[in-house]
């Protein structure tokens, strides 16, 4: 058994906690700093270590000899754990759509001796995947638009929103800068601008810009692609609202006050699905083309435990992809972007079959 801490006992540590352990395979432990997220996870007879997550340097101590580490902490915290891996030198994944962070574990994968695999989850993450690997199909690339959305199954306030996440990781996306390709040049959008509409099952929905869910694929389709896209989907009316919120009322300023206030005022559900689509137009020969994977995901029950959709396929990316690292199956050693995994082995390992439910497209083609 190989051993791995994840770092976070929240909603999704706690779920990838039960889906390695419940393999087999891996040898867990959780550290956090919350005693009540810390007894849940220990409830389920997986090792709980209590630890300020800021300090990077006990948190070294507690990594070495490790297999790997997975970081699901808060994005303010991640690039600690990152340093910490690379003192304690064990293999580090993480879930973040954080800029900034991501291109500090990038710094430090070019002087480590193991595998630095950011953006593991669903957006970044999976949808990295797919939409490389589509890509390959096409002489010649014109447009490659991702949407990607955790709703809920029954919304009932006028923000037609719950919360499925981390909240911090929500206001996050919703304030900074997204990066895009606009007519072959790579640029920074504001977020909650370029609002869209589109239908998908006879359900409508709509979808705005926001950060992080690129991952690097702008750097590795620079030069190769007009237009590269990342929106997040909701349901209509939540963008005008929240635009409300945040720029007529100067929320984006005091997040913690816009944190309380969402915290107190939208429940939490498990009755979500992850709504998944990427389109990539291009040229096959002389034909203008466009291919698109559209895919609809529920929770499920993980380790005797009933999830929801969005910590099911968070928890499903970075699993497989620990268990692709373990395998041998990606590089162990430097940066490993998402593009760089084989969407065919990620959908075969026995994680990521979570996300094999789509009938729109064979992915296997």
């Amino acid at each position: 058994m190989r051993d791995v801490v994840i770092v976070g006992a929240g909603k999704i540590g706690a779920t990838i906690a039960d889906m390695l352990a419940a393999s087999g395979d891996y040898r867990v432990a959780v550290v956090d700093r919350s005693p009540e997220s810390l007894a849940e996870v220990a409830a389920g007879g997986i090792a709980a270590i209590a630890h300020d997550l800021a300090d990077e340097t006990g948190l070294a101590r507690l990594l070495a000899g490790r297999h790997a580490v997975l970081s699901a902490a808060p994005y303010h915290l991640t690039a600690g754990v990152a340093r910490a891996a690379y003192a304690a030198g064990c293999h580090y994944l993480d879930l973040t759509e954080d800029v900034a962070t991501t291109r500090a574990v990038r710094e430090l994968a070019r002087q480590g001796t193991r595998a630095f695999i950011p953006q593991c989850g669903l957006a970044p993450g999976f949808i990295s995947i797919v939409a490389h690997a589509l890509a390959q199909r096409f002489d010649r690339l014109d447009s490659v638009k991702l949407r990607v959305g955790a709703l809920p199954q029954f919304p009932s306030n006028a923000l037609n929103y719950n919360l499925t996440w981390s909240t911090d990781g929500v206001i996050n996306e919703y304030c900074e800068p997204c990066e895009a390709i606009v007519d072959g040049v790579r640029r920074e959008v504001p977020p909650m601008e370029e609002l869209e509409e589109f239908s998908l099952d006879g359900v409508r929905y709509e979808a705005f810009n926001t950060s992080g869910g690129l991952g690097s694929l702008c750097e590795t389709l620079a030069g190769r692609v007009r237009q590269l896209n990342y929106r997040t989907i909701r349901y209509p009316g939540h963008c005008a609202l929240m635009k409300a919120l945040l720029v007529d009322l100067r929320l984006r300023d005091r997040r913690h006050v816009l944190k309380d206030i969402l915290e107190h005022a939208l429940p939490t559900t498990m009755q979500d699905v992850v709504v998944v689509l990427v389109a990539v137009s291009g040229w096959q020969g002389d034909r203008l083309v466009q291919t698109t994977y559209a895919n609809r995901i529920h929770g499920g029950m993980v380790g005797g435990r009933r999830r929801s959709a969005i910590q099911v396929t968070t928890a499903a990316g970075i699993a497989a992809v620990l268990d692709l690292l373990s395998e041998g199956a990606i590089p162990a050693t430097g940066l490993v972007r998402q593009e760089d995994i084989p969407l065919d082995r990620f959908l075969a390992n026995r994680f990521g079959r979570a996300y094999a439910t789509a009938d729109r497209l064979d992915l296997a083609a």
